[in-house]
C-alpha cells in the first residue's frame, strides 16, 4: 500500500517561523504512512534548503504575497492543475499563510482533495488595514472556511479570534505550538570578541536583540525608537536587529534621524540566531499582531528575558513580570522603561531568564510533527480512509 500523499502549500519560503516549521514538518513526516510534497511561490531565503530535501518541490509562479486578483486566479488555476497531475493524487492538502491558504484551499476543493487543512499563523486582516480591505479579507476567509475540514492555530488566542470572527467552531481548530529545536537554543555558545569587533560592540556592553522580518506587522521602527529612548539614558547599550524586508530603507532613515548609527546594528538575515540570543542580555519584539512568535520561546530557551507587545499569542508566551514584560503595541516609552529595568538590574534579568527557560517544553518541534500526524489520521478516519504502517 502506498503512503498517503500530503501536499503542503505556502506562499513564499522566506526566513520565518511558519516557513521553517513547514520545512521541518514535510522533512520529518513518517514516510511509512505519509508521502510529503511541498508547493510554494517563487523565491525566498529558504528555497535552496527546500530544494535540497528528499521530496518533490513545486513552484507556482503566480503565488505571491500581494493581493493581485488576476495573478491570484492564475495561481489557483495553476495549483489546481498541479494537484490533479500528481500521481498518486493528494489525499491531504495542508496550507499555510493567508494567501496560500485562500488560493490553496480553493485549488484543493476544485481538485477534489478529500481532506483540507489550514494552519493559522496570524490572520491576513489586521487593524492597521483600511476598513474596506479588512472587510474583503475577512469575507474571503469566511467563505474559504466552508471548504476547510480543519484548522491548526499556534495559539489559543488565534483559535479564539477565529471563533469570534465566525471563521469556524472551536471544535474545528486544534492548537499545535510552533516547534523548534530546544537544545539548539539551550546549548548555543555566545559569540566572542571576533563578532564584537566585526560589529563594533564594546566587550561587556548591554546588548538588546530583536529578530524579525522588516514588515509592518513587526513594527521594526518601534524598536529603533525604543533604542533611542534607552540610549539617551544608557549610552553604553547596543542594539542588534536580525532580519530584512520591505521596511529596510525606512529603518535606516529612522536610525539616522535618531543618531543611532554607532549603537544600532542591522545584521540582515542570520542563521546564528541561537548564538545571537545567547550573546544578548534580553530580547525585544515590537509586533502589532502575531500568531505566536516562536522567537519568544526561543529566547526563553536561551535563558533570556523578553520585552514584547501584548498581542495575540505573545500573551501566552510571556508571563508578565515573571519571565519578561508585556506592553501595549506602540508603547515605545513603556518598552524602553522595561528594557532599562533589565539592563540596569542584571540579577532581575537573570531570574527572569531562568524562569522562562523552565516553561518551553511544549514548543518541541518533534512533538509538533507528531501532533500533526495524529490530526491527519483522525481526519482521514472521519472520511473513512484508513492508514496503516504501510500506507492506506
Amino acid at each position: 500500500m502506498r503512503p498517503v500523499t500530503v501536499v503542503h502549500v505556502i506562499t513564499r519560503l522566506e526566513f520565518g517561523g511558519a516557513q521553517q516549521n513547514t520545512l521541518y514538518t514535510v522533512k520529518n513526516l513518517d514516510r511509512e504512512r505519509f508521502s510529503p510534497v511541498l508547493v510554494a511561490g517563487p523565491g525566498g531565503y529558504l528555497m535552496p534548503e527546500a530544494e535540497r530535501m528528499d521530496l518533490p518541490v513545486h513552484i507556482v509562479k503566480n503565488l505571491v504575497r500581494e493581493i493581485r486578483p488576476a495573478s491570484d486566479i492564475r495561481a489557483c488555476v495553476e495549483l489546481t492543475g498541479l494537484l490533479r497531475s500528481l500521481s498518486p493524487g493528494p489525499v491531504i492538502v495542508h496550507t499555510h499563510s493567508s494567501k496560500a491558504g485562500i488560493v490553496g484551499r480553493w485549488a484543493a476543493r476544485r481538485a477534489r482533495v478529500p481532506v483540507i487543512v489550514h494552519s493559522i499563523h496570524g490572520f491576513g486582516f489586521a487593524p492597521s488595514q483600511g476598513a474596506f480591505k479588512r472587510s474583503i479579507l475577512r469575507t474571503a476567509e469566511r467563505t474559504t472556511s466552508r471548504v476547510t475540514d480543519h484548522f491548526i492555530a499556534v495559539s489559543h488566542a488565534n483559535r479564539d479570534d477565529g471563533v469570534n470572527y465566525n471563521l469556524f467552531e472551536a471544535g474545528r481548530c486544534s492548537v499545535i505550538r510552533s516547534g523548534f529545536d530546544l537544545d539548539l537554543f539551550r546549548n548555543a555558545e555566545p559569540h566572542g570578541e571576533k563578532f564584537n569587533r566585526e560589529w563594533g560592540l564594546p566587550n561587556g556592553c548591554p546588548l538588546v536583540l530583536m529578530v524579525a522580518c522588516l514588515k509592518p506587522q513587526k513594527a521594526p521602527l518601534d524598536f529603533v525608537r525604543v533604542a533611542g529612548l534607552v540610549h539617551s539614558r544608557r549610552p553604553d547599550a547596543h542594539f542588534l536587529l536580525a532580519g530584512d524586508g520591505e521596511l529596510k530603507v525606512d529603518l535606516d532613515r529612522e536610525i539616522g534621524r535618531l543618531g543611532l548609527e554607532n549603537v544600532f546594528h542591522h545584521l540582515g538575515w542570520r542563521e546564528d540566531v541561537p548564538r545571537l540570543m545567547k550573546s544578548s542580555d534580553l530580547f525585544v519584539l515590537t509586533s502589532r499582531w502575531e500568531g505566536l512568535p516562536r522567537v519568544i520561546p526561543q529566547s526563553k530557551a536561551a535563558g533570556r528575558p523578553v520585552v514584547a507587545t501584548a498581542v495575540d499569542g505573545s500573551r501566552e508566551a510571556v508571563v508578565d513580570g515573571i519571565d519578561g514584560y508585556l506592553c501595549q503595541p506602540g508603547d515605545v516609552n513603556g518598552m524602553a522603561d522595561r528594557v532599562l529595568s533589565l539592563i540596569n538590574d542584571t540579577d532581575l534579568a537573570g531570574r527572569m531568564g531562568a524562569a522562562g527557560s523552565r516553561t518551553v517544553d511544549e514548543f518541541d518541534r518533534d512533538e509538533m510533527v507528531r501532533m500533526q500526524e495524529e490530526l491527519y489520521l483522525n481526519l482521514l478516519a472521519d472520511k473513512g480512509i484508513t492508514v496503516t504502517e504501510e500506507g492506506r
